[in-house]
């Protein structure tokens, strides 16, 4: 190469460089969110089996916040990986199932419209083994407060309502030799920033200071029926 095509090689490439450097935040990727490695357990606190799941069972656990809740759920299928997009187009790759069966998937229970989430008293989201609308398909994740409706078996793909894009997904490992599920990081668009904003007073009175303290080593998963006093059906 001469002199001046190597000039004209790296001008071209300076400005590449700029104009990535400009580009929006849309044109990237989503990439995993890490946050604590946290080993699901029952309410004796024993290490939770994953073959011990009830298929298509709404359960809860909270992470990566004391006061964020998730659903754990086993979808009863190999649920394979998905391609997806937040509402800002940033796009990423979902995995699919973990456990025995590639079966097993977690999501933020914050819908991903109002933050309509499950407290102690009520829960107005959950997973709906038969379909909550007619013309629906069966198991989806429902939202009653809007009916936005989220499809598990896609990584929470929106397929109905307002919603603008689909709900967290929780990443988990799964310990084949141990038969155990260690949550470690979140994926797709994180809402918790707005959650604690908008629910600051009803979550300091419900869960005290520690509302946003990271979870520990362990948290507990229960069945949705034992964590919520009255989960809605509509």
């Amino acid at each position: 190469m001469d002199r001046r095509g190597f000039l004209e090689s790296c001008t071209a490439g300076a400005a590449c460089m700029s104009a990535a450097a400009s580009f929006p935040a849309w044109a990237a990727d989503a990439k995993p969110k890490a946050y604590a490695r946290t080993l699901l357990v029952d309410e004796r606190g024993d290490p939770l089996k994953a073959s011990a799941l009830k298929p298509q069972t709404n359960y809860v656990f909270l992470y990566p916040f004391e006061a964020t809740p998730v659903f754990l759920l086993d979808l009863g299928k190999a649920v394979g990986p998905n391609t997806l997009s937040t509402q800002d187009r940033n796009s990423y790759s979902w995995p699919g199932g973990v456990g025995p069966k590639r079966s097993i998937v977690a999501f933020s229970a914050i819908c991903a419209h109002q933050l309509v989430y499950p407290t102690r008293d009520v829960s107005f989201i959950s997973f709906r083994k038969t379909r909550a609308q007619r013309g629906v398909q069966d198991g989806l994740i429902h939202c009653c407060a809007e009916h936005s409706q989220y499809d598990p078996a896609r990584g929470a793909e929106v397929l109905s309502g307002p919603a603008k894009q689909p709900l967290c997904a929780v990443l988990l490992q799964h310990d084949a030799q141990a038969d155990t599920l260690t949550a470690y990081a979140t994926l797709g668009a994180e809402l918790f920033d707005e959650f604690f904003r908008k629910y600051e007073m009803k979550l300091s009175l419900d869960v005290g200071p520690k509302a946003r303290n990271a979870v520990g080593e362990r948290t507990v998963v229960r069945e949705l029926e034992r964590y919520c006093k009255n989960p809605i059906q509509c």
